[in-house]
């Protein structure tokens, strides 16, 4: 394509608008949409958001500039409502798919959805599993990419900093399957906001291996 030009490291000469445009496209003809601005640091034909942000007002002013045939503010309107739908939806499925390994493993009974800590009816962790040991919460969530997972991370931690928040083990369960346990650990291991005693990022995988090692309850008969 023409005008199309390589991200690079280091300082270089200022974008043109014919090769913002080049790049837009580009990523436009893979993804049939325009990028947000964590989509621009990441594709290798444009600048950085931030230099965008320098040099033109920011994505929604270059979009307006450029006249591309799309929305110029993606934060607002139908590519909004449409992402908040679809993050809606993945939610959904990936909370199923966690309560049907937890009822297989735990049994119905003992798996409760939306524990509430507290009486204000805001205050809950999406699961709460009772085994013999006492029982683990479990909040799950599903972070896009690992600069969204340290964002998710950080308001989640947030949220169970109070004594009644940490009666039980608190799982936070990251289901994105590209984000492994080990890029897990090195985020954990570089946060100055450390997990508190009792706290755990989990991977799939390795929430799975910490529930073979919890024994279910049973029910007398």
């Amino acid at each position: 394509m023409e005008n199309l030009r390589i991200q690079k490291p280091g300082g270089q000469r200022p974008w043109k608008l014919g090769e913002l445009r080049a790049g837009l496209e580009n990523f436009y003809a893979k993804n049939n949409r325009y990028p947000s601005a964590p989509e621009v640091d990441a594709h290798p034909y444009l600048p950085s958001a931030r230099s965008i942000e320098r040099s033109f007002g920011g994505l929604v002013e270059l979009r307006k500039t450029l006249g591309l045939n799309t929305q110029a503010d993606l934060r607002e309107g139908a590519h909004s409502s449409k992402r908040a739908y679809k993050i809606n939806e993945r939610a959904h499925h990936v909370e199923q798919e966690v309560y049907e390994f937890l009822k297989e493993r735990f049994g119905k009974q003992f798996v409760h959805r939306e524990y509430f800590f507290l009486d204000d009816k805001r205050t809950r962790a999406d699961f709460f599993v009772y085994d013999k040991t006492s029982g683990f919460c479990v909040d799950v969530f599903y972070p896009s990419d690992r600069r969204n997972l340290t964002g998710c991370l950080n308001s989640k931690l947030g949220k169970y900093r109070g004594p009644r928040m940490n009666q039980y083990p608190v799982i936070f369960l990251q289901m994105n399957k590209d984000l492994d346990q080990d890029l897990l650990d090195a985020l954990i291991s570089h946060k100055k906001n450390k997990l508190l005693e009792g706290h755990y990022l989990y991977s799939w995988e390795s929430f799975k291996e910490f529930c073979a090692k919890r024994n279910p309850l049973k029910i007398e008969r």
